[in-house]
Formats: structure tokens, C-alpha cells, sequence
């Protein structure tokens, strides 16, 4: 007969190896689930048209998430469009349930996944915050 402790340990196992389907592993070659999240995030910003995208990696540096999106649509309605697109497709195709703010004026779109933090600025907003320059050392952009 199992006890409580058997069955929940058992659970966890089966949730660490399974996690939605994502790779968990992190040996070279093998993404983990936030890098593979992060990639589905690029892809989708690229589709949309998002201008000027820079990923910034957390890891080590916060415990708010692994990553870190910042990127610029032309206009208030873009900027929106972007967010909510985002957060449907992530939801629809990967499961991911995301929490939004800013949608509203569409100056700064802040969109949590949990693993990965995505900021949508109009151009002048984000020129005004320069929030990647807070994260990342001097030179180090990474642009996609």
C-alpha cells in the first residue's frame, strides 16, 4: 500500500519529465522549457511585425524570470495587436496562460509567461525607459 508521500512524490516525477511536452533537460542540445518558450515568443513577435527585438537572459540575475523580451510596434494599435496576439497564440498552441498589463493605452504592454517577462513599447515610450540598458551590461544587446 503507498502512503501520501509515495503518491505526491510519484506525481511530481510525472509532471517534471512530462511539463507540457517541453524539453526540461538542461544538457547541451536539449532546451529547456523556457527556451523553448522563448523561442515560440520570437517567432510569434517576428510574424507580428515587432521592430527592434532584444532577448535578455535573467538567468542568475533575478529570480522574476529566465528571460526577458523587449520590443517596439509603430503604433498604439500595433503595440496592442502584438500583445493580444502573443497571448493567444501562446495560450492556444503551447498552454501557456499569460497575465497582461498596459493593454488599455497601448504605450507599454507588459506580458508574464512565469519563465519569460515580454515588453511591447511604442518607440518613443520605450526610447523614454531604455529598460533593456537596465539589464544587460554595456554592448550586449542580443537582437533578433
Amino acid at each position: 500500500m503507498l502512503k501520501e508521500d509515495d503518491v505526491l512524490s510519484l506525481q511530481t516525477d510525472v509532471v517534471k519529465a512530462t511539463d507540457g511536452g517541453l524539453p526540461v533537460s538542461g544538457t547541451p542540445g536539449n532546451r529547456t522549457a523556457s527556451d523553448a518558450l522563448l523561442a515560440a515568443i520570437l517567432a510569434e513577435l517576428q510574424d507580428n511585425k515587432a521592430e527592434d527585438i532584444v532577448q535578455i537572459d535573467l538567468r542568475g540575475k533575478s529570480a522574476i524570470g529566465d528571460h526577458m523580451v523587449v520590443c517596439s510596434g509603430r503604433s498604439t494599435r500595433q503595440v496592442t495587436a502584438i500583445a493580444e496576439k502573443l497571448v493567444e497564440t501562446l495560450k492556444a498552441d503551447h498552454g501557456v496562460l499569460s497575465k497582461i498589463e498596459g493593454k488599455e493605452t497601448g504605450d507599454w504592454v507588459l506580458i508574464d509567461t512565469g519563465d519569460v517577462i515580454v515588453h511591447v513599447f511604442r518607440p518613443e515610450v520605450r526610447e523614454f525607459y531604455q529598460l533593456e540598458k537596465m539589464w544587460l551590461p554595456a554592448g550586449a544587446a542580443q537582437t533578433s
